[in-house]
């Protein structure tokens, strides 16, 4: 599978804006401690995002094939990055599924399990990379 993602810088510092193949976009900046100007999400954030995004989708799939009924899903991130490296990597990710609905709970920690464990391919890469996720699951609470 082929990705094509343009980046264009829209200030002096460093705010750009990155757009995929579809057109869709997203702005990333840096922190105003070195000059950013908080215009857009830091690009660490945006991997936190992009788990929450993968995972999110395989549960959606997951559970619509067994006609479970969700009426709301939220998703907490909580990650934790290396002090004192560089590269600064994400040490511990915690990541809690909220969903609400006409769900059967066991269903629902099942696809969760199988969207970490199997399917999402960017907990695999941030695992791979030395990350340490862990998640837990409520449903109707």
């Amino acid at each position: 599978m082929n990705m094509k993602i343009e980046l264009k810088r829209l200030d002096d510092a460093f705010h750009f804006e990155a757009k995929s193949e579809t057109g869709n976009i997203a702005h990333m900046d840096a922190g105003e401690n070195i000059g950013g100007h908080n215009k857009g999400v830091r690009p660490m954030q945006m991997l936190l995002m992009g788990l929450g995004g993968c995972s999110a989708i395989d549960i959606v799939m997951i559970l619509k094939k067994q006609k479970q009924q969700i009426d709301d899903f939220e998703i907490s991130i909580d990650g934790e990055r290396e002090e004192g490296k560089e590269p600064a990597l994400w040490k511990t990710v915690v990541v809690h599924f909220k969903m609400k609905g006409q769900i059967d709970k066991e269903k629902a920690e099942r696809a969760v399990q199988l969207s970490m464990d199997k399917y999402c391919s960017v907990s695999k890469t941030l695992e791979l990379a030395g990350a340490t996720i862990t998640y837990k699951v409520t449903v109707n609470e």
